[in-house]
């Protein structure tokens, strides 16, 4: 049975963070050191929500899922193979489609909640 118990804060994770770096061939810059604090996956495994925070870097994106996220802190730049722009900073809340394909640009310090949706 699911209480109150089952429902999971993402204010302060209570657990150690997944700490991973981009592949060596999809970084453009820095080092976009990442930790991930996923604090919730679905039964199905489709599903996942947490924080994660990245160090200045650039790398290649390709997303094969759709995510929501909530910049918390700091700033990122994301950049569609066109060339277009879109700058999201602390408070700023969207969604990135599956497919979006581009880069991802963290100028100093970038922190966000994440909602993952795998098809």
């Amino acid at each position: 049975m699911i209480s109150i118990e089952n429902i999971l804060s993402l204010a302060d994770p209570d657990m150690a963070p997944e700490v991973v770096m981009p592949g060596a061939e999809k970084i453009i810059s820095g080092e976009p050191l990442q930790n991930i604090w996923n604090v919730y996956s679905s039964a199905d495994g489709k599903m996942h929500t947490g924080i994660w925070d990245c160090q200045a870097g650039a790398w290649q994106v390709h997303y094969s899922e759709d995510e929501v996220c909530i910049i918390l802190a700091g700033e990122s730049i994301l950049t569609d193979l066109n060339g277009q722009q879109k700058t999201v900073q602390a408070g700023d809340q969207f969604v990135i489609p599956a497919g979006f394909k581009g880069t991802w640009q963290v100028p100093s310090y970038c922190k966000k909640v994440y909602v993952i949706y795998e098809a």
